[in-house]
Order: C-alpha cells, then structure tokens, then sequence
C-alpha cells in the first residue's frame, strides 16, 4: 500500500463524521428525486436509475479512488462490488418496513428487471477479467473498458422498455403504479423544477464529500488494525457509503414512490460497477484484477448470486409478506463475509 494513512482514532472519527452527513442529507433526496421524476417525465425507475442511483453512488467512488491510488487492490475492488452486495440487503430491511405486502410484488416495474439484468452482465465482466489477468490494455483490463459501454448501452435499454414496453406485470390491488403527480411546479408553493435540480446537485455534493473520510478512514482502520483489506471494504466501508441508499430507500417507501426506490437501488448497483472500472483504471501497478486475488472473485461471484436472486424475486412476486429472496439475499451476504474471514484466516 503506497500513501499514508491515518491513525485509528481519527479514521474511525471520519468514519463517525461520514455517517452522520450522508444520514442528514439522504433524506432530501427521495423527496426531491420523486418530484424531478414527475415533473421531467422520466419515470420513478429511471429517476431512481440515473439521480438517486449516481448521487448516493458518489462516496463509493471516491473511497474506490482512494484505495485504488494508494495501492490496495483488494479494497479498491471490495468497495464497488461490496456496495452492489451491501445494497441489495437493503431491500430486505424495506421488506421488513413495507407492511402491506411484498415490496418486489407491489414495486412491478419492467424497467426494474431490466437493471437487474444489466447489472448481471456487468458483475460477468470482471469474472472474465479474473479469469485473464494477464490480458490488459496499458495497465488496464479490456473487460473494464467494456464496463461503461455496457452501462450506458443498459440505460439506452431501460429507457426503451419504459416508452414501448413489449409487456406489463399483472396489476393486483397490491401494485404500486408509478403515477405522476400534478407536473406543476409553481402550484401551492411547491419549489420549482429549476430549484430542485439545484437541491439536487447540492446535495450530490455533500453526500460526494465524504467519500474522501471514508476512504481514508477506511485505510487507516485496515492499517491500524491488521484487518483484511478485503473484508473491510466489503463490510465496514461500503455499509457506509451505501447509507444513502438505504435512507432514501426507507424514505420513498414511506412517500409510497416504490419503483423510485428499487430502481435507486438497483441503479445504483449498476453505477456502482463503474466503480470497477475506476479501480482497475487507478491502480498503478498493473490490473486490479492480478492483485486482488480470489478474494476479489468470491466477491464477484457472491454479488452475482444476490442480483440473481434479486431478479427472482422480481419476477416471481409473491404477494405477502417477506418472500423467498427477502430471506435468501441476507444468508447469501453473511455467508460471504464468514468466507471472506476464513480465507483471511
């Protein structure tokens, strides 16, 4: 590792700082997404997909630069799939929130299964760069070349599928139509749309900021501590920059804007994988991938399984209470880290 790092008792200040800003600042940005949502005629999936999906992704990135540029593989790479994994744990937790039926049945969005698709192909790319480490571009992978073509390409796909859907989920008393509200923005005081777009970019970046302390705090628990690098980018730091997406998960659950709040989570998973290509773009010595070990590759495999399984439950809809994959997808995770810890050991 290259670079210094900070003692213990201010990386887990910064960490405790990081927290408590992205908590505060999480919970305008459902409202405000919501809103854009209707009134550019996006759509909550998409809206969840490219506002929420990349503004509460900002941390990540700069903790995955952070750790890539100061030499650590394994936390460079740990970071951006950790936070795909860590993320899609959240849905369980809003399983457990949501009381009237099964989020997965009453968020039915096509554009959703879709992302989850995407995001299956996009975690396939850096299996295959595992699988020829010694094949790069520079110092560079060509499967994480490929990473950004895919994403946009999923987009272009997504926005497709919401103007001519070839097919629509069975609506039930328990659905979650994505209906927009009233686009008028000057009505009854409401902010207007030229506002909210400057509430959003502000808020973008002070959730961003504290990707720097998280980063930093990160390394300097892993240096303080002897912890595998691993295991905490995987853990402690992406449970941290992947908040965001947990409170303005809860927070349009609350609002009853369901589909925003998959397609946040599923969006930010997928922009989350640009992430990887980040990481390999800023790690120095050569390929990520090279460096990174195995461990790198449980986590591409683990992550894969939770998206998939995810994607089940998406189409599968079972009505009531937490379905199969609400059970499934935190077993996955905990199984994970406990190889993560064995393969340390």
């Amino acid at each position: 590792m290259t670079g210094s790092t900070w003692p213990l008792a201010p990386s887990i200040a910064a960490l405790a700082v990081a927290l408590l800003v992205i908590v505060f600042a999480g919970k305008s940005l459902a409202a405000t997404a919501d809103t854009l949502a209707d009134r550019t005629g996006m759509g909550e999936a998409v809206a969840g997909a490219l506002l929420l999906g990349a503004v509460t992704s900002l941390p990540g990135i700069a903790t995955t630069a952070i750790g890539a540029w100061q030499g650590d593989a394994q936390f460079a790479i740990a970071n951006p799939i950790g936070g795909i994994a860590v993320q899609t744990v959240w849905l369980a937790i809003a399983d457990l929130l949501y009381r009237r039926s099964n989020i997965e049945h009453a968020a039915a969005s096509l554009e959703n299964i879709m992302q989850a698709l995407v995001l299956v192909a996009l975690l396939c790319l850096p299996i295959v760069a595992y699988a020829t480490p010694g094949l790069t571009l520079g110092w560079v992978h060509p499967a994480s070349l490929l990473i950004p073509v895919l994403y946009l390409y999923g987009l272009h796909l997504v926005r497709r599928l919401r103007q001519n859907p070839m097919w629509r989920a069975e609506q039930t008393s328990d659905t979650r139509q994505d209906v927009p509200d009233d686009p008028d923005g000057d009505a009854d005081g409401a902010p207007s749309t030229r506002r909210l777009w400057w509430r959003l970019a502000a808020l973008a970046a002070v959730v961003g900021g504290t990707g720097y302390l998280i980063g930093q705090g990160g390394l300097g628990v892993i240096a303080a501590t002897g912890l595998p690098s691993g295991f905490v980018g995987f853990t402690v730091t992406t449970a941290i920059t992947s908040l965001p997406e947990l409170v303005t998960l809860i927070a349009a659950v609350r609002i009853g804007a369901l589909t925003l709040g998959i397609g946040n989570i599923l969006g930010g998973n997928a922009f989350d994988s640009l992430m990887i290509f980040l990481a390999d773009a800023a790690y120095r010595p050569g390929s990520v991938y090279t460096d990174a070990a195995s461990a790198g590759l449980l986590l591409a495999g683990s992550t894969t399984l939770l998206t998939v399984t995810l994607a089940a439950g998406l189409i599968m809809r079972e009505r009531r209470g937490v379905g199969f994959e609400g059970v499934a997808i935190p077993v996955v995770y905990l199984v994970t880290v406990v190889l993560l810890l064995v393969r340390a050991g």
